[in-house]
């Protein structure tokens, strides 16, 4: 095995399980996320000796590759909607914080692609204004209005619900 593909191996072994996550986070479905992660890898690996930030790049090609999946056509038609999981009440103890996640992630799913990979980007990588841009290739004023629409249709999404249980947690 040559150097490069030993270091392509270990920057995959390292970033595969976050790349899923921020893919999933994008598209919200786990074999859509997948594939977006593999076809990502597979186009750094053909420029792995040429890409001066590979955590940058794969990122990048991540959420382009999620969202591109998202707009498919069979995507509106075809969707799982298995994994959902039905209201139920909850008791006082460690599931808050699951269903919490799980009230989240459904209202992730209700944004568009765009506003979804911004605010994932944003606040779970932990990326600035300006690196958000250079992911999404947007300007950064696209990315402050994607951000500011994104939270305020969280905000309306989650609604009183999302208030409530975090007055009553603090």
């Amino acid at each position: 095995m040559s150097d490069r593909e030993a270091d392509f191996r270990e920057f995959v072994g390292a970033r595969m399980e976050s790349l899923r996550g921020l893919a999933y986070l994008t598209c919200g479905d786990w074999q859509v996320a997948e594939d977006a992660v593999l076809s990502a890898l597979a186009k750094l690996y053909a420029k792995w000796n040429r890409v001066e930030n590979p955590d940058a790049y794969a990122r990048t090609a991540v959420v382009r590759a999620a969202i591109d999946e998202t707009r498919r056509p069979w995507w509106r038609r075809e969707q799982s909607r298995s994994h959902a999981m039905p209201d139920a009440p909850v008791p006082d103890d460690a599931t808050r914080a699951v269903d919490e996640r799980l009230r989240m992630r459904e209202a992730l799913d209700g944004l568009p692609a765009r506003q979804r990979a911004v605010l994932v980007l944003r606040f779970l990588e932990g990326l600035s204004v300006q690196q958000t841009a250079e992911a999404l290739r947007c300007p950064e004023g696209t990315v402050k209005v994607y951000t500011a629409r994104g939270l305020d249709a969280l905000r309306r999404i989650l609604g009183t619900e999302w208030e409530a249980v975090h007055e009553t947690a603090v």
